[in-house]
């Protein structure tokens, strides 16, 4: 357990943290641990965190910070988080960071290194403005790295493609507005800290992934 790693993958959306975070996932055996997943999984399964949680969120407010670092230590506990964890939307604040490392030393754990994944904001906003969803089959398209071949059509079903709300432009710069306000806090704490290190998520998967597992290596 001593050799296990515990990571924190940190970027805007589009930044492809989801991805890298599946790469550690296969490459080092760590459990993939996203906020969402976890408060669905609880939610869903009626534990007393979920129930917990779920009294909050039904009344449109965000579920405190305690509820949901014990909904993370319950999880990390869990077999397959033996040889560690990659964190993939949390923390989301300094102030969760900080509670996080007070969780983890009374477990004698810590966190090994924060990922960085830098996009700039242009490249950010034509990413994720990119992604068209059929409404009929299901199926996802990015105009940018896997297009339909007829402009605007499934390839499956013909059906006219259609864009979520979440990827429409003038959402997408909310989106980004709202992680910088939260979420860049976290990248000064962390350097801070001394544990951020950065790469450059404009570069190919491949090339960001070889630079992400050359730190992961080297802990």
């Amino acid at each position: 357990m001593s050799n296990a790693k515990y990571l924190i993958l940190l970027g805007a959306p589009g930044a492809g943290k989801g991805t890298q975070a599946g790469i550690l996932r296969e490459k080092f055996g760590l459990a993939h641990i996203s906020s969402g997943d976890l408060f669905r999984e609880n939610v869903s399964k009626q534990t007393p965190l979920g129930k917990l949680a779920k009294s909050y969120m039904d009344k449109g407010e965000l579920v405190p910070d305690d509820v949901t670092i014990q909904m993370v230590m319950d999880r990390i506990a869990r077999p397959d988080c033996a040889k560690g964890v990659v964190f993939d939307g949390f923390p989301r604040t300094a102030a969760q960071a900080k509670a996080l490392d007070v969780a983890l030393a009374k477990e004698g754990k810590k966190i090994n290194a924060v990922l960085l994944v830098n996009v700039r904001d242009e490249v950010l906003v034509e990413r994720l403005t990119a992604r068209w969803t059929c409404p009929t089959c299901g199926s996802v398209y990015n105009r940018l790295s896997s297009p339909p071949k007829i402009e605007g059509k499934c390839d499956k079903d013909g059906s006219a493609l259609t864009q979520r709300d979440d990827d429409k432009p003038a959402t997408v710069k909310n989106r980004l507005t709202v992680y910088y306000t939260q979420t860049a806090p976290l990248i000064d704490f962390y350097r801070n800290a001394g544990t951020l290190r950065e790469t450059d998520g404009e570069q190919s998967i491949e090339q960001v992934q070889a630079a992400i597992v050359k730190i992961v290596e080297s802990l």
